[in-house]
């Protein structure tokens, strides 16, 4: 019985443990860096936090806004959808400006 309880504990004590906060904090990081650097728009800082996704499905979602760099968008402010892979711990990116509401006449 001893031998049957160890068994079914080493089995389950890899799924058992957590990551810390730094470990989070770390991770959280790493995101917006990579999300920054695959970002085309200029000053790109984060809305809100990240939306980690289920490890099933392997990425971390984080929105970013900054403003445009190319001269004829005259500094218009902008915001993209920044999915991070977990496992290839690439960023990509895509225009999002639809998420932001309408300005009110």
């Amino acid at each position: 019985m001893k031998r049957l309880a160890l068994s079914v504990l080493c089995l389950i004590a890899p799924v058992a443990h957590a990551s810390s906060p730094d470990a989070w904090a770390a991770y959280d990081k790493t995101v917006l860096a990579g999300c920054t650097r695959a970002s085309g728009l200029k000053d790109a800082k984060p809305v809100g936090t990240a939306a980690q996704f289920d490890d099933r499905v392997g990425y971390t979602a984080l929105l970013l806004q900054g403003q445009y760099p190319q001269k004829h968008m005259k500094g218009q402010q902008g915001t993209e959808l920044c999915l991070y892979n977990k496992k290839s711990k690439t960023a990509y990116v895509t225009e999002w400006d639809s998420i932001r509401p309408a300005a009110r006449p």
